[in-house]
C-alpha cells in the first residue's frame, strides 16, 4: 500500500522526533510538532529542521496522521483534551506509540470518527539520528481495527520496521515483557559493572561486553538451555561466597542478586538441570539474605 500523509507529532521527545523524521524520509510531510521542553525543541531542530513547533491542538488540526508520542500516564488526558477541543476530526489517523495502551485509550478520538492505531516500536531511543538506522528491522507492536490494519502495516514498512500484532487485551503483558527484558537489563548490567569496579577491574564495561554479548545471543536462541554459572552447577559454596562479599562491599546489590538467584534456581529445578538436594542447599543460602522462600518444585522440601 502506498500513501503519503500530512503528519503531525505531539510530544517531540526521543520517540516522536525520530519517528516523524523517519516518516518524512519515506515521503510523508511533517507539517508541525509540539514539544515544550528545551530538549524537545533541540531534537526537533536537529531531526525536523524547518518544521514549525505549535500548540498540540494546532498540530492536530493540520494533520492527516497525528502521532501521539507522550508518556503513558499522560496519554489519556492528551487524547481527551484534543477530542474535546474539536482538534480531531473524522477520517484522520490518530496513532499513539505507547506499549502499554491499545485502542481503548483512543476512544475519545474514535468517537469523533478518527481512525485509531496503537503503534509501539520495541526499541530504546536516544533521540538522535542514530535511531533512524536502528528502526530498520525494529519490531512494532500493532493494534488496530480491520479497516486500519493495512495503513498501520504500511507505516511500519515506511519506517523500515517489522509488524507484530498484539491483541488489545494483551498490550500490558506485551509491554511488561519488553520492560522486564530491556529496562531491568540496564539495571542488572549497571550493578554488575559496579561490582567489577569495586573489585578493582579497570574496564568493567569492556570486561563484561563479550560475556554479555554471548549470553544474550545464547539466551535469545536457546532460552533456559543457555543458563550457566554456579546456581545451575549447584555450586553452593560459590553462591554463599558471592553473597558474603556483596553484602560486605556492595550491599545495595544484595536484593537484586538474591531475587535473580531465586528465579534462576526455580528455572534450573523445573527443567531438571539441578538435583533437588543441591537446590535445597542453595535455597538455605538465599534465605539467609532475604525474605524466606521455598524452591518451586514438588520434590524439593522447604529450607
Amino acid at each position: 500500500m502506498s500513501l503519503t500523509l500530512r503528519v503531525g507529532v505531539v510530544g517531540a521527545g526521543r520517540v516522536g522526533a525520530v519517528l516523524a523524521a523517519g516518516l518524512q524520509a519515506a515521503g510523508h510531510t511533517v507539517v508541525a510538532a509540539a514539544g515544550e521542553s528545551d530538549a524537545s525543541r533541540r531534537r526537533a531542530a536537529d531531526l525536523l529542521p524547518g518544521v514549525p513547533l505549535r500548540k498540540p491542538s494546532d498540530v492536530a488540526r493540520e494533520s492527516e496522521l497525528l502521532l501521539l508520542t507522550v508518556p503513558d500516564d499522560m496519554l489519556p488526558n492528551v487524547v481527551k483534551v484534543l477530542a474535546d477541543s474539536g482538534a480531531l476530526h473524522a477520517g484522520q489517523y490518530v496513532a499513539h506509540t505507547s506499549g502499554r495502551h491499545g485502542l481503548a485509550v483512543l476512544a475519545p478520538a474514535a468517537a469523533v470518527g478518527a481512525r485509531v492505531i496503537a503503534l509501539h516500536p520495541a526499541m530504546t531511543f536516544t533521540g538522535t539520528a542514530v535511531d533512524l538506522e536502528r528502526l530498520h528491522g525494529c519490531v512494532f507492536g500493532l493494534t488496530a481495527g480491520p479497516a486500519e490494519r493495512e495503513v498501520a502495516e504500511a507505516l511500519v514498512a515506511d519506517l523500515g520496521g517489522r509488524p507484530t500484532w498484539v491483541p488489545e487485551e494483551m498490550r500490558t503483558l506485551y509491554h511488561a515483557g519488553l520492560a522486564h527484558g530491556a529496562n531491568h537489563l540496564v539495571t542488572l548490567v549497571s550493578e554488575a559493572m559496579g561490582l567489577l569496579a569495586a573489585a578493582g577491574v579497570d574496564d568493567p564495561a569492556g570486561t563484561l561486553r563479550p560475556l554479555l554479548d554471548a549470553a544474550l545471543d545464547n539466551a535469545l536462541d536457546h532460552g533456559d538451555a543457555a543458563l550457566t554459572g554456579p546456581i545451575v552447577r549447584g555450586d553452593v559454596q560459590t553462591v554463599a561466597a558471592h553473597l558474603a562479599d556483596i553484602a560486605a562491599k556492595a550491599p545495595d546489590t544484595v536484593p537484586s542478586y538474591v531475587a535473580l538467584a531465586w528465579a534462576t534456581l526455580d528455572r534450573a529445578v523445573t527443567d531438571g538441570r539441578l538435583l533437588p538436594i543441591r537446590a535445597q542447599s542453595i535455597a538455605t543460602v538465599l534465605n539467609a539474605y532475604g525474605e524466606r522462600r521455598f524452591v518451586h518444585h514438588p520434590r524439593v522440601e522447604s529450607a
